[in-house]
């Protein structure tokens, strides 16, 4: 989404997700105060990882999103990689986590928390990381 010549990123946050980080955000803070940053970093099996934090200061070139009534904040580097993406939370009996749903993705790696974006080549078939999945962070 481009609003007055600036690109703004889009994140989705599930009901579930929302529901988990307001839990969160409670046992530190207010929701008024508080926010989800998500961020991505080089490294990982596939060449970046996401990451995830409670945070309570937005550092200049961050972009603010809310939905479902808490604040997702992405820095600018951050933004070009997760735009159109969705934080889910899923609780299983193989065990509970928040999961990034990214349509930006080539590749993904079976560890669950990197990936190979769009545009940055295939990784080697023969290492088992041309398969898709959801993002555990």
């Amino acid at each position: 989404m481009v609003f007055d010549g600036i690109r703004m990123v889009q994140v989705t946050l599930t009901e579930p997700a929302a529901a988990k980080l307001k839990e969160l955000i409670a046992k530190h803070g207010t929701v008024e105060d508080s926010f989800l940053r998500v961020y991505v970093a080089g490294g990982g099996c596939s060449g970046m990882s996401y990451g995830l934090a409670l945070d309570d200061k937005v550092q200049e070139g961050d972009q603010v999103v809310q939905d479902n009534g808490v604040k997702v904040v992405i820095d600018d580097t951050s933004a070009q990689y997760l735009d159109g993406s969705t934080v889910d939370y899923r609780e299983t009996v193989a065990g509970s986590g928040f999961l990034i749903q990214n349509p930006n993705n080539w590749s993904t790696c079976g560890c669950g928390k990197s990936f190979n974006p769009k545009g940055e080549g295939a990784p080697d078939a023969h290492e088992g990381h041309h398969h898709e999945h959801a993002h555990t962070a």
